[in-house]
């Protein structure tokens, strides 16, 4: 075992466990302000439940067995797991560093539905999501599984969690219905310096994400630490230029949108696309997803809350077909650009299946889910606020600092 590889590893494990907190941050300030406790645990409480369903079943399912679809359950409470024996770094270190991913796959669909679903409802979802739809997608394309027998690549979760949440996140947007209030009152994000602290935050954890996904201190990490920083770069620049000529000024706002975006677009292909690609693919990913979240999404009413498909979907399908067009085959693959037609159709294909996949299973657990628990929030509770409804909780008191006794 190399020691710098382990502690590489270790550190980027912890970058990206503070990309959860991070977008509990970046979410809550998106939201209104009697919603921000909702929003927050919605996402903070992954860390306990994700982190407890991967130990118990998700990593076995995920990486152990030689299925086409879903591994066995022979590594169940990572049973046989060494810490001192692995491929490059110890098998234990990797359940760990993958553990961090499935905590934020799952908190990113909660912003489909926050304001109007129940916690309850979203917890039990989750747990069965973890299980029926994130570990066989983790498995078909990491675990020797289907997705990575048809060719397609994926280097730090396209398909696995952004696309897989961002679509499960619309499914679950469908099914529970739009707001009551939906597009009849103003949605402004109620605390843009959170907006701003979370989208630094993820910034920084995504460098763990995409560089700690090379598995080792090398160069293929280098590579996925500076493309990642160069789409975000990108991001945030092309959304300001697209603000400034829609609505004539740019916003912060909009600037940390844009370097989300940016940073899932470049996820797939951070270590297969060349710097200069990972300019382009941050530049042109923003005209596409802001068309969807500013037309499209209106002109069908649909009510993705906080953008989680307009963002993590619409901006992982587009990374997932740039690395089929990018890929440079001095980083292992050669895509359509250097004349190689099947990295692309295969990338094509693995999308199309993930969307079909994560849309299925989700449709078939939320229905589940539903037979048991209601799945939203009374019109009363939606007025009132889910802070006080779900949590009996209120993130601002207005008497602060009243004396208790008299």
């Amino acid at each position: 075992m190399n020691s710098g590889d382990i502690a590489f590893i270790l550190i980027c494990s912890s970058f990206v466990f503070l990309m959860t907190p991070a977008l509990a941050f970046f979410y809550g300030g998106l939201e209104r302000r009697k919603n921000i406790l909702n929003t927050m645990m919605m996402v903070f409480c992954m860390l306990g439940i994700a982190s407890l369903v991967w130990v118990i079943a998700g990593y076995s399912l995920a990486f152990s067995g030689h299925g086409l679809w879903v591994g066995d359950l022979s590594r169940m409470f990572l049973k046989g797991v060494s810490a001192t024996e692995g491929k490059g770094i110890p098998d234990m270190l990797f359940a760990i560093f993958q553990m961090m991913f499935a905590l934020i796959a799952t908190a990113i669909l909660t912003g489909s539905v926050v304001g109007r679903m129940k916690f309850s409802a979203m917890v039990s979802f989750i747990i069965l999501w973890l299980v029926l739809v994130y570990a066989p997608m983790a498995h078909m394309v990491w675990g020797h599984g289907f997705l990575e027998k048809i060719g397609s690549i994926d280097f730090a979760g396209g398909n696995v969690i952004h696309i897989s949440s961002g679509i499960s996140g619309l499914v679950l947007a469908l099914v529970i219905g739009r707001r009551k209030d939906y597009m009849k009152l103003d949605n402004t994000p109620h605390n843009v310096p959170y907006v701003v602290l979370g989208t630094a935050l993820l910034w920084f954890g995504w460098f763990g994400f995409n560089g700690g996904s090379a598995l080792g201190a090398n160069g293929l990490a280098i590579h996925a630490f500076l493309t990642t920083n160069i789409a975000a770069a990108s991001g945030m620049i092309s959304w300001m230029i697209v603000e400034r000529f829609f609505v004539e000024k740019p916003t912060i706002v909009g600037a940390c949108t844009g370097s989300i975006v940016g940073l899932v677009a470049i996820t797939p292909g951070a270590g297969f696309v060349s710097a200069a690609s990972a300019m382009m693919i941050g530049l042109a990913v923003i005209p596409v997803c802001y068309f969807f979240i500013v037309s499209i999404k209106r002109r069908l009413k649909l009510d993705d809350t906080l953008d989680a498909f307009g963002c993590h979907g619409i901006g992982g399908i587009f990374g997932g077909l740039m690395v089929g067009i990018f890929a440079d085959p001095s980083l292992g693959h050669a895509g359509l650009l250097y004349g190689n037609t099947h990295l692309f159709i295969a990338q094509v294909e693995s999308i199309i299946f993930t969307i079909a996949f994560s849309a299925i299973m989700s449709f078939g657990i939320v229905m589940v889910v539903k037979r048991f628990l209601p799945l939203r929030a009374t019109e009363e509770d939606e007025v009132i606020g889910m802070d006080l409804a779900e949590h009996n909780e209120r993130a601002y008191v207005k008497e602060a600092g009243k004396k208790l006794f008299s």
